[in-house]
């Protein structure tokens, strides 16, 4: 039988994500749309949208937010080919965008002392095994696996070296212990439901310090400089930023920003966020085929949920036909506009992946539940009549 209840909304994407309950193209109208980003009205735009980050993160004082190009990798790749190179470099991957990272640094910026700690996907590598005298780059929430970093524990106070923690499926919806990260970067595309192509970099005093003090031996293009003649460019956290930004994509974060005080600030975006773990993790207690890909339950993500398909049916398929039948459980909900984009990330193990994050109401994820079991069994039958 057909569940009787659609979700109101079908978008589940693991980014693009969600905008924000009862958002419209009317809420951008206040955008300084075909004025100059250097005007004062775009660079008043631009420090709000700074100034209120910080505030809503609840950043320590002399902690420096900038909007930089290129999503949260553009903001990933300007850290990591600023700051690495002075000291041995830690690499941490669990998932596709830790490999990533670990690829461009060896790969590319080709640096000679560099340790691999990682962890197959729903998994975390053994975090004791990291070296407080190295750099450590690293994700918190493992956007393509569902296993997040627990806590910040494993850091030590008294570190030499950089933590560099991309964040952006982290950042808005779970804590984070900001004096033990020196380099965050996100994109506003994913928590606040954003559009893509912008990344936020926050910088602690210890990260400022290594960019003043430290000059890479290779060239740096210029999307990439944050410095100028051995000085940080501090325009670039105030507003000034590299090159121009869209300033409708910036309303439109402002907007979610404004959203997010309406719901309690930091505290209600979590607590939406861990209230929708709540109900897709009652319905996999009581579901028999499927799981969270995240072994140890203090890991799993509560933002993009990521899981297996554990039925005897589908264990017995080969790995091809377990592909293309998980991506079949996805694609009959989304031909039937209940849920788009749930299928795992192209690199992941083969099952689903829905986004969870602050944007996504928890009436959708009860509602999509008997949908999930209504799919799975109907590609059941596929396979085994």
């Amino acid at each position: 039988m057909l569940p009787e209840k659609k979700p109101a909304s079908p978008l589940f994407s693991s980014g693009p994500c969600a905008k924000r309950p009862g958002w419209t193209t009317e809420n951008l109208e206040n955008a300084p749309l075909g004025r100059s980003h250097r005007a004062t009205t775009g660079k008043s735009r631009l420090k709000e949208a700074i100034d209120r980050t910080h505030s809503m993160l609840g950043l320590p004082k002399d902690y420096l937010v900038g909007i930089v190009p290129g999503s949260d990798t553009g903001a990933v790749e300007m850290a990591m080919w600023s700051m690495l190179g002075q000291r041995g470099v830690d690499m941490l991957a669990w998932e596709s965008f830790g490999s990533g990272w670990i690829t461009d640094v060896t790969k590319q910026l080709k640096l000679n002392d560099v340790r691999k700690i990682e962890a197959p996907y729903g998994q975390l590598p053994d975090l004791s095994l990291v070296d407080p005298g190295r750099d450590v780059v690293f994700t918190w929430n493992g956007t393509t696996s569902g296993v997040k970093v627990p806590n910040g524990d494993w850091i030590a106070d008294n570190r030499a070296g950089l933590t560099i923690c991309d964040a952006t499926s982290a950042a808005f919806a779970m804590e984070l212990p900001w004096s033990k990260l020196d380099v965050v970067t996100f994109s506003w595309q994913k928590v606040m439901g954003g559009e893509g192509a912008h990344g936020i970099l926050i910088l602690s005093p210890r990260a400022v310090e290594r960019l003043e003090n430290y000059t890479p031996s290779w060239p740096l293009p210029k999307i990439f400089r944050l410095t100028k003649n051995g000085k940080l460019i501090t325009g670039i956290f105030k507003g000034a930023t590299i090159n121009t930004p869209s300033m409708l994509c910036v309303e439109d974060y402002l907007d979610a920003l404004g959203w997010a005080d309406s719901i309690g600030g930091l505290k209600g975006l979590m607590q939406r966020s861990e209230d929708n773990l709540k109900v897709l993790s009652s319905w996999v207690e009581k579901t028999d085929w499927v799981d969270f890909l995240a072994d140890d339950p203090a890991t799993i993500s509560n933002t993009s949920i990521c899981l297996k398909i554990i039925a005897p049916w589908f264990l017995d398929l080969s790995d091809e036909d377990q592909t293309a039948a998980a991506k079949k459980v996805a694609t009959i909900l989304d031909e039937r506009d209940v849920a788009y984009d749930i299928g795992s990330y192209r690199d992941a193990p083969a099952g689903l992946r829905i986004w969870a994050g602050s944007t996504i109401e928890a009436t959708d994820l009860e509602q999509l539940t008997p949908w999930l079991n209504w799919a799975h069994d109907e590609v059941r039958l596929a396979y085994t009549t």
